[in-house]
């Protein structure tokens, strides 16, 4: 009895309330929920700098009882590589921790290669701060300006946005799901894209995620590259007395972001990301009050129904682009400890982006009217400024890491494959990454403009047009009338915002001379 209190007391703490015993011949392990089967056959993104390798094979059982039951087989490899073969009646052996699984699971004749990781995971409001950084970043400060020229039709366009967003993310996740099993088969947005594109390559089979990882590592090293400008203008505004030269702000700006390549877990993440949504807060009520304090010479008129239409076509680009968080949410999701929460945690995060995005930019056109500069802190009072411009230079150092850690662990799975990382080879390509942001950003001006062309193709198709591509692909079967034209009408749109971004950014190559 003592052996079998330690055995129950070995799974209970290793597997949670997913499982349960039953007294047979032998005692089972069954899994008993298909949301808490989920959570076993979790998959994160995350590659530590060294983890033991664990090693577990599921199979799919028949319906035994009236739940869903799933029979357990696992081979345990241990740090010296010897085998365990385990199930509930066997006797003996003391298993190490492990700090992640491969596991192997065959459902329906669906093999499925996946990744558990046995470290803390985040809840549901460390990973809205996440999101929350993603769609409130430095972007904010540009919509007052595109408010004014898309009048009206901007406002609707803030609110819509934020749902053709919110919508976007959520079946983008649905795609990492089996449809009609919600067992989660797909850990990433590039498991997504080979799975999609395997039919159509066969020869090489693994092409449409390598596309997709491409697209994704140029979006966030843009991001990374405009945190970084933003950074480096504000210190060299700071510092513009001790006439400091930009190189040198910018190595600055570069030196306070160099604990970013220790970042391993999405935890230390959230926390800067809580600090940066603090932040992102103050900034906006400073610039809120101080527009309501000048309620009395508010321009009415600034807004209208009559716009030009390429003024137009570029402010729908701005603001859609703002609430884009599809690259983070894969891992997000996979990360959090009830995956259940995920579509509430996506819902509030936009829906309150939304109302602080569409006040914050009505308040700052009606105080400023036509005089409403590209970015709004320019328009501010020369002692409000300083205090605004210390709260931005903070506010974007704090949201460089994700966009970081991201682009990070997707090359690390890409380029450094296998189970145990040694740390030398991940710091050199974090540092590499870390670098080459240091490096485009002192392009600048010429490498903006490119950045707003690849903006425009990278930007639409990871935020609009993948995940509808996707979601129609895999689920076709499982989507009433009413979804595939929602799944239509904005793939659409994202089409219509790619061309017209990519036709305003030519455009303006071609009247730079470039």
């Amino acid at each position: 009895m003592l052996f079998l209190n330690v055995i129950f007391t070995f799974f209970k703490n290793n597997f949670g309330p997913c499982c349960r015993f039953t007294s047979d011949n032998e005692e089972t392990l069954i899994l008993t929920q298909s949301d808490e089967l989920s959570r076993v056959y979790s998959e994160d993104t995350r590659l530590p700098l060294s983890n033991t390798p664990f090693t577990s094979t599921y199979s799919h059982s028949k319906r035994t009882t009236q739940d869903d039951c799933f029979q357990e087989h696992a081979e345990v490899q241990d740090p010296k590589d010897h085998t365990v073969e385990r199930t509930c009646a066997q006797d003996g052996g003391k298993q190490e921790e492990a700090g992640s699984k491969q596991v192997r699971c065959k459902m329906n004749q669906v093999t499925v290669k996946t990744t558990l990781n046995l470290t803390p995971t985040i809840t549901a409001w460390e990973a809205g701060w996440n999101v929350t950084n993603a769609i409130q970043g430095i972007f904010v400060l540009d919509l007052p300006f595109a408010l004014v020229h898309s009048g009206y039709m901007g406002l609707l366009l803030l609110v819509l946005s934020a749902w053709v967003c919110n919508y976007t993310g959520r079946i983008l996740v649905s795609c990492l799901y089996e449809e009609g099993h919600w067992v989660r088969v797909r850990h990433s947005y590039q498991d997504i894209a080979e799975t999609c594109c395997r039919g159509l390559c066969p020869r090489c089979p693994s092409l449409g995620g390598a596309l997709v990882n491409v697209a994704q590592l140029i979006e966030l090293l843009m991001t990374c590259t405009l945190y970084l400008v933003v950074s480096t203008s504000l210190l060299s505004d700071s510092l513009s007395g001790l006439a400091v030269p930009r190189l040198g702000c910018s190595l600055l700006g570069l030196l306070f972001l160099m604990p970013c390549l220790l970042l391993t877990d999405l935890r230390p993440v959230s926390t800067l990301s809580l600090l940066c949504t603090v932040a992102h807060i103050l900034i906006s009520l400073l610039v809120m009050l101080y527009c309501l304090s000048c309620a009395r010479s508010w321009h009415w008129s600034s807004l209208s129904l009559s716009v030009d239409p390429e003024d137009f076509l570029v402010s729908v680009g701005v603001i859609i682009f703002s609430y884009t968080s599809q690259i983070f949410l894969p891992s997000l999701e996979g990360s959090m400890e009830d995956r259940g929460q995920f579509d509430a945690m996506l819902g509030w995060t936009h829906g309150a982006a939304c109302v602080m995005k569409t006040l914050f930019a009505l308040l700052c056109v009606l105080t400023w009217g036509r005089d409403t500069r590209e970015v709004i802190t320019d328009n501010l009072t020369p002692v409000l400024r300083p205090l605004v411009n210390t709260c931005l230079l903070a506010k974007a150092l704090l949201s460089f890491p994700l966009p970081f850690y991201s682009a990070a662990e997707i090359l690390q799975s890409w380029i450094l494959t296998g189970c145990a990382l040694p740390p030398i080879p991940v710091l050199l390509l974090r540092a590499a990454l870390l670098f080459s942001s240091l490096l485009l950003a002192l392009l600048l001006p010429i490498f903006s403009l490119l950045m707003g062309l690849t903006g425009s193709v990278t930007g639409a198709a990871m935020t609009l047009v993948l995940p509808c591509v996707f979601h129609l692909r895999l689920q076709w079967h499982g989507l009433t009338a009413r979804g595939r034209l929602t799944d239509g009408c904005v793939l659409g749109l994202g089409v219509l915002c790619s061309a017209s971004g990519v036709f305003c950014a030519v455009k303006r190559l071609l009247q730079a001379g470039l």
